[in-house]
């Protein structure tokens, strides 16, 4: 069983003193991804003023680059503001498989001014890795890093806007 109020002080001691967005949701990611046992990615994806999701700082094997506006668990995650987990991502209709070995899948949006600006998507390698209280410890989880993703999401909007 995994000890997430341990976790969560471990992650709120990882990103105490750093100011750089970027610095603490890439060690957010790869933290999560050394801590959590049978998974095989944990990652963000941000949101582009076009609905589109573009892969941000994550760990494990490479993945999709761009989700298409609503598609696929983060896009479900994205688009209805909460918490979507998969017991079995091959029942799930518009499952984007960016990795084959992936088997269930959790993704927590991050939210700011009443939109999505960014997903924590973790995929694991067997069928309902994600029961109740990790969705729970998982958002918790999120909830530390969030501060730092909306302001790397800001960053990024502000890039794009000045183009």
């Amino acid at each position: 069983m995994v000890d997430y109020p341990l976790l969560s002080s471990q992650a709120a001691g990882l990103l105490s003193g750093e100011p750089d967005a970027l610095a603490n949701v890439a060690n957010f990611a790869a933290f999560v991804f050394a801590e959590l046992p049978e998974i095989n990615w944990a990652g963000f994806y941000f949101a582009r003023p076009d609905g589109d999701l573009v892969l941000g700082p994550f760990a494990g094997r490479p993945a999709c680059t761009r989700l298409s506006q609503g598609r696929g668990v983060c896009g479900a995650a994205a688009t209805s503001m909460t918490t979507v987990v998969v017991d079995d991502v091959d029942a799930f209709a518009d499952h984007i498989a960016c990795d084959s070995a992936s088997r269930s899948e959790i993704v927590v949006p991050v939210l700011s001014g009443g939109r999505t600006v960014a997903v924590f998507d973790i995929d694991a390698p067997i069928l309902a890795r994600f029961g109740p209280a990790d969705r729970a410890g998982i958002e918790a989880l999120v909830a530390i890093v969030a501060p730092f993703a909306v302001r790397l999401a800001e960053t990024l909007a502000g890039r794009t806007a000045n183009r």
